[in-house]
């Protein structure tokens, strides 16, 4: 199988990297800057358990030369895939497979999906559609990223826990390709289970996700401070009351309550969240596939989000004002 990891941060470095020990695939990366010339010149280096380990992957910045891939594990965070497009599109053929390792709500999301909504694009994380014509939801297979890692220098990836990456076809079946691309994950020494309703799973960790990722980007706080004070943790529960209520009319069982997956949240400890990093880095931060996209589906299955539209107006005005956000071009579209 020819597989090839777009995008080349923490989590495609550490996925490239597992999947560089495997016999038997064909293992690409599409990496750039400094981290691909790292790669390049002194291998994949990966810190895992407090050990260290060099891989050498075909890596480059240019998808043409590698051609159509079996699979297609698409790392890019979700706002950078429509930039991409036109250098993801030479690995794509008749039967590629796009694995959409990424947070939030994903551009497949109504696909196969059955229902009134079936087939409906979400605008805010697809705009125009383009990720829907250009790639096609047909090849999409969902997949929830739980590993947590960092890039501590170019070339080197480091990770820091989890090692689950549940997978699951839009549809649900148990097909040929998506079994086979989970053995190759658990070859790796990975847990990819196969799920029927890969859907619930996007939701369990997109629950906490809307609330907390904006609430730490306004606030600073990390999970334990902002579950320990009783007005964010309010406005947290408020916002996830709303997406939960979303959810289950999309046809979502949640599997615990509302407080509980609060006191899993505080639980981690003194962590920031991906979106309070982006924002010190000065990084673009993942609001719409977050916190936008649930709104839209809100607004389309006639759910009312005021606590979560109050905190998206803030939290888009500071990341603009950081540098870290483009507003859409027409806002009013997503409330």
């Amino acid at each position: 199988m020819r597989i090839c990891v777009f995008g080349a941060g923490a989590i495609g470095g550490y996925l490239a990297a597992k999947l560089a020990a495997v016999e038997g695939p064909e293992l690409s990366l599409v990496a750039r800057g400094a981290h691909l010339a790292a790669i390049r010149a002194d291998g994949l280096r990966l810190i895992e358990d407090g050990a260290g380990t060099v891989h050498h992957v075909r890596a480059t910045d240019d998808a043409a030369e590698l051609g159509p891939q079996d699979c297609v594990i698409l790392c890019l965070k979700a706002h950078s895939v429509t930039p991409a497009l036109a250098a993801i599109t030479p690995l794509i053929g008749p039967e590629t497979a796009v694995v959409t390792a990424q947070n939030g709500v994903p551009w497949w999301y109504f696909h196969r999906s059955g229902g009134a909504l079936e087939g409906t694009r979400i605008a805010s994380v697809d705009p125009g559609g383009l990720i829907w014509d250009r790639i096609g939801p047909e090849r999409a297979i969902g997949c929830v990223v739980y590993p947590a890692a960092e890039v501590e220098e170019p070339g080197l990836v480091r990770h820091i826990e989890g090692i689950r990456l549940p997978l699951g076809e839009p549809s649900g079946e148990a097909s040929g390709r998506i079994a086979a691309i989970a053995r190759i994950l658990v070859a790796a020494g990975l847990k990819a289970p196969i799920r029927s309703d890969i859907r619930g799973d996007i939701w369990v960790k997109l629950w906490g996700n809307v609330a907390f990722n904006p609430i730490s980007a306004l606030t600073g706080g990390t999970l334990e401070a902002l579950v320990a004070d009783d007005g964010t943790r309010a406005v947290a529960r408020a916002m996830m009351a709303e997406a939960q209520a979303i959810g289950e009319t999309l046809g979502v069982a949640f599997p615990i309550d509302v407080d509980r997956r609060i006191e899993g949240a505080g639980a981690v400890g003194a962590h920031k969240t991906s979106m309070l990093q982006d924002l010190e880095r000065g990084r673009p931060m993942e609001i719409d596939a977050l916190v936008t996209a649930v709104q839209e589906l809100g607004r389309l299955v006639a759910v009312p989000t005021p606590a979560i539209d109050s905190v998206l107006a803030l939290v888009r005005h500071r990341a603009v004002t950081r540098g870290c956000y483009a507003m859409p071009r027409n806002p009013a579209s997503n409330g």
